[in-house]
């Protein structure tokens, strides 16, 4: 029971660390800014982005990958730009 409660402990540190270690705000490629910390908060779920919980860069991340998933995301959910000039500043 107690190497089960320090496997969670050690896990639950090592998870609020990696997002922690996440910027505020990330700027894009062709003047985006997307705010990490109002889509973390709002989603509360890395994996809806990110390939593990634990976050970090997402693999073939660019204009492609950024429309089908953000502008999918904003539709579903209803908030958020969907349109060109409202991420693209």
């Amino acid at each position: 029971m107690k190497s089960i409660l320090i496997a969670v402990s050690t896990l639950v540190v090592f998870a609020s660390a990696s997002f922690a270690a996440a910027p505020d705000v990330i700027e894009l490629k062709k003047n985006v800014k997307f705010n990490h910390k109002a889509h973390a908060a709002a989603v509360n779920d890395c994996t809806k982005c990110h390939t593990a919980a634990a976050g970090g860069k997402i693999d073939g991340f660019g204009k492609d990958i950024a429309h089908k998933m953000c502008k999918e995301c904003h539709t579903t959910m209803q908030k958020g730009p969907t349109t060109c000039k409202k991420c693209h500043l």
